[in-house]
């Protein structure tokens, strides 16, 4: 159940020793709109279970798996009888590897891995999560480093597939890997450059491509536009800075890399569904009454 909702942002409790959390449900509960910081992933474990999304509905079959990015506005869905996995991670700290944002912004809002389309991968997938839960269930020495471990190797299973699978198409099978490491260069230089004003033909440049060409393979690789792309970075960034009460919102959005407030505000609201000073609320909110799980 959801435990602490401020409209539709979700406040998401840990034990004390750790910041992960596995709820294993087996009642009929259904989940409005909601968004909140950790990563969520969903196992069916029997009967069907609905991710809703975006706009769009992931039907989970039994067995299937779904992975929720941080932020991503959602609600479940659950059938009369069944049970399902739910994982829960703060994973704020990976932001220290040089290449997490680029994860984050190369995988969809949800994804969704099943035995019929990914075999492979849900089975590597599917493993991870297991050994997650021996190591929470059994609370033996050294479990979160195991567990963070395993999730850290999920991610990147994901990520790898992912670049692979939506590497440019058309490009010859020798040039798939070098258009795939020059756009994961690009997004490099974008995460770390997004508070100055990038423009697309600056992008296509350091890419090395035409505006139009890079356009095009830009959306193919991480699902997004170059622009949308370059909103969700400065969003992100503004999260963090709203976390300081010594930065105003007006501060915040200049060193985010907008150009005024109204633009941030409306931007922010777009993303989040909350403008600024609501998020600060909330995570100030977030911050003074969180509530610990006993060991």
């Amino acid at each position: 159940m959801i435990e602490h909702l401020d409209g539709i942002f979700e406040r998401v409790s840990f034990r004390e020793d750790l910041t992960f959390r596995i709820n294993y449900l087996k009642v009929h509960e259904d989940f409005p709109d909601h968004w909140h910081a950790p990563l969520e992933i969903v196992r069916a474990s029997r009967n069907w279970y609905e991710v809703r999304a975006n706009g769009c509905t992931y039907r989970l079959e039994e067995g299937d798996i779904a992975v929720i990015l941080p932020g991503t506005v959602h609600a479940l869905c659950a059938p009369a009888s069944g049970s399902r996995t739910i994982y829960l991670a703060d994973i704020a700290f990976l932001k220290e590897i040089a290449s997490f944002e680029t994860l984050l912004a190369l995988l969809p809002p949800v994804t969704v891995l099943s035995p019929l389309t990914d075999k492979d991968l849900h089975a590597k997938v599917s493993s991870l999560l297991t050994s997650m839960e021996m190591e929470y269930d059994k609370s033996s020495s050294f479990f979160d480093l195991f567990i963070y471990s395993s999730l850290m190797h999920l991610l990147g299973s994901l990520g790898r597939f992912d670049a692979s699978a939506h590497a440019p198409e058309h490009t010859g099978s020798g040039s798939v890997p070098r258009y795939t490491e020059r756009l994961l260069y690009t997004c490099k230089y974008i995460n770390e450059h997004c508070t100055e004003d990038l423009t697309l033909d600056q992008a296509s440049g350091i890419a090395g491509f035409s505006k139009y060409h890079f356009t095009r393979l830009f959306k193919e690789f991480t699902h997004i536009s170059f622009y949308q792309y370059l909103s969700q970075k400065r969003i992100a960034l503004a999260e963090q800075l709203l976390a300081n009460p010594d930065y105003s919102v007006t501060a915040v959005a200049l060193n985010s890399g907008f150009s005024s407030l109204p633009a941030f505000t409306r931007m922010f609201r777009q993303h989040k569904g909350c403008t600024p000073t609501e998020f600060r609320n909330m995570y100030s909110s977030d911050c003074m009454h969180a509530v610990q799980f006993p060991v």
